[in-house]
């Protein structure tokens, strides 16, 4: 539940338009919701101004569907990460306007986009191509909690060239979120361009050695720039939500 809802269901109480016995029943789920395979915490939006985002990942597209039913009746949007197309198919079938980005592995349903808010944008940059999926996923992730959000995809450190002509887009954005794989060099690079916040996500991406992501992970964490955090490997989802936080407050 937003706040938004529960001031219209406690000032409808005030002016009389509904009795106290209903507004009870409006709120009797508003903290957790038990629906036997999961328990859904409705107040997420109130304490952390952002709805519980369901991981898709290890769950059937049918208890994904009865989540989603339930948290739709009381939030403007609810994301999925982690599902799988096949999932998405039937997902997509129940929820007719939910749109499934199926590079990021996420789907989208919303009553109601949250509006553009924060101290400025967000940038997302990706090293190399093959880091996209996890750079969408941060983009979208970012985007639907309300952000503007600006992408820049492959300029990593094979062709450092790249990078240097989007410079001034790189020193507006008031965080940056840089992916990459491989050995995660791009990160510091970009780290030591800004005074901003940037948080490296390191990706699976890379031959054998790179032990997938495990390579980038160490990289990251043993930055010389002294402005990078890290999430976890992959963890597209992560970088956004906390980019949003650091954005929005």
């Amino acid at each position: 539940m937003n706040q938004q809802k529960l001031y219209k269901i406690l000032e409808s109480v005030s002016q009389g338009q509904i009795s106290v016995q209903a507004a009870a029943q409006d709120l009797r789920d508003y903290q957790m919701e038990d629906i036997n395979f999961a328990n859904i915490d409705h107040h997420r939006s109130l304490r952390k101004g952002f709805p519980e985002v369901i991981f898709g990942e290890g769950k059937t597209a049918e208890q994904i569907i009865g989540i989603m039913d339930r948290m739709i009746t009381q939030e403007n949007i609810v994301i999925a990460t982690r599902v799988s197309t096949a999932k998405a198919k039937h997902i997509t079938a129940h929820f007719s306007s939910a749109i499934y980005h199926e590079d990021a592995r996420m789907i989208v349903l919303e009553k109601k986009a949250l509006p553009k808010k924060g101290r400025g944008s967000i940038l997302v940059i990706s090293a190399g191509t093959s880091d996209i999926p996890v750079a969408k996923e941060a983009f979208l992730t970012a985007d639907a909690m309300g952000n503007h959000v600006e992408t820049i995809f492959d300029v990593g450190v094979a062709g450092i060239h790249r990078l240097f002509k989007h410079l001034d887009q790189i020193q507006s954005a008031s965080v940056l979120i840089v992916v990459a794989g491989m050995e995660g060099a791009l990160p510091s690079v970009v780290a030591g361009l800004v005074s901003k916040p940037v948080i490296a996500v390191p990706t699976s991406v890379g031959y054998g050695s790179s032990f997938n992501g495990i390579s980038a992970l160490l990289g990251m964490l043993n930055s010389c720039s002294s402005n990078v955090s890290v999430v976890n490997i992959d963890n597209g989802f992560g970088a956004g939500y906390v980019a949003s936080c650091i954005n929005q407050n």
